[in-house]
């Protein structure tokens, strides 16, 4: 068991600094969104073009991405994803300097076609390295590497973007701010992607080839679309996406409303990536000792919607902090559906893949919906209604729709 344990130390630990790049390159978001809403006079529905744009690559690029994983193996995807985003990263540049939101946009979406091939691949991969039943464990420590390198990247951007100083004389020279430090991570992409590609460390691995049966009912399946509980999954990993993006970036913009000066609501993001990372250092001690990631999925939906209607009928700090907390009841959803929507698909694996990456969608949607509702009942805090529903089809999935194994 020990040398088991072993050879799977290296790849795993490799996969972990993964993980904390795209978790940089994502949680920087939530400044983006308030420094671009300022730097380009924008309203909340313009603003959250941030997301869109970031996360609408994961529908378009999923299935091209999984051809791509198929023909190339996952260790080639995953170099070749941060090829993708260090290009992303790199318009920024150019963007800074002409002053272009719509230029920023086309960075972000290369960053998110870049992130989808990244994740296509590094995600299965996560769940073959190790036992199906812990694999929920193995996800969490990749959520930890996620959710640490938000809060540096929060920590580090905002105080770049949002810190105080002097006010800039146009759009132009604020921009400037982000240049060196997208230069840097240029630099740094470029640098991960040789690594990945020229280490012995990762080794090559494949998905079960078997015949892929229902183990419940012997009926033998020839087509993804007969496994409801990949189908429905698929919708639930829109549905977290969407809660998790809007928890935690549109918390700044939401202090800002709220009346709380810029420079200590651009801290507000961290409280959010500080509560999944301690759901996620729970769910590495739980689960699957103590809890079960289905028992735990369930528990998650009861609290995400729980949170959100105290955020919604509380007021200043304490509804902030339910925001917060909203990190820590959704925490676990990630490294719980995955199992759960790839139990038994077998070959079908590295597909499935891709259709649960094309439901980070939910991401790019649902707050578009969030800032669209904000502006036109003229409330952020009411708008966090829509958080309800979602959470609700969280729950429905954790308790019913991940058993369904037929139509």
């Amino acid at each position: 068991m020990s040398t088991q344990k072993n050879k799977y130390l290296g790849p795993l630990i490799i996969i972990g600094v993964l993980f904390f790049v795209f978790g940089f390159v994502t949680w920087v978001n939530a400044t983006l969104i308030s420094f671009f809403k300022k730097a380009f006079n924008l309203d909340n529905a313009g603003s959250y073009l941030v997301t869109f744009a970031f996360f609408i690559s994961y529908t378009i690029m999923a299935l091209p991405s999984s051809m791509v994983i198929n023909k190339i193996g996952f260790k080639n995807g995953m170099a070749l994803g941060l090829l993708v985003m260090a290009v992303g990263t790199l318009i920024f540049i150019p963007a800074a300097q002409i002053a272009s939101y719509p230029m920023f946009l086309a960075g972000l979406f290369t960053i998110g076609i870049g992130l989808t091939l990244l994740q296509t691949a590094s995600n299965p991969y996560v769940t073959i390295l190790g036992p199906k039943e812990s694999a929920a464990q193995r996800i969490s420590f990749m959520g930890i590497a996620n959710k640490m390198a938000g809060v540096f990247s929060q920590m580090i951007f905002a105080g770049i973007l949002l810190g105080g100083g002097a006010v800039a004389v146009s759009a132009q020279e604020e921009l400037k701010k982000v240049e060196v430090p997208y230069m840097i991570l240029t630099g740094v992409l470029v640098l991960l992607a040789l690594v990945v590609r020229t280490t012995k460390g990762l080794p090559e691995l494949e998905a079960e080839e078997e015949t892929v049966a229902d183990s419940k009912s012997s009926v033998q399946k020839n087509s993804i679309w007969q496994f409801p509980n990949l189908i429905l999954g698929i919708v639930a990993i829109f549905c977290y996406v969407g809660v998790e993006v809007i928890a935690a970036d549109t918390v700044i913009s939401y202090g800002i409303s709220l009346g709380f000066p810029e420079e200590q609501a651009s801290k507000f993001g961290l409280f959010t990536l500080w509560g999944m990372t301690i759901g996620y250092l729970l769910g590495v001690v739980l689960i699957p000792k103590f809890i079960s990631q289905t028992t735990y999925l369930i528990a998650s939906g009861f609290m995400g919607i729980a949170f959100s209607l105290f955020a919604i009928f509380t007021a200043g700090i304490t509804s902030v902090y339910c925001i917060a907390l909203l990190g820590f009841a959704h925490a676990l959803v990630w490294p719980a559906l995955w199992p759960l929507a790839l139990d038994g698909l077998g070959k079908f694996t590295k597909t499935a893949s891709a259709l649960l990456i094309m439901g980070i969608s939910g991401g790019a949607v649902l707050p578009m919906v969030y800032g669209a509702i904000a502006d036109s009942i003229g409330s952020t805090q009411q708008a966090y209604w829509l958080l309800l529903p979602l959470y609700g089809y969280i729950l429905f999935y954790a308790l019913v729709g991940h058993k369904k194994r037929s139509w």
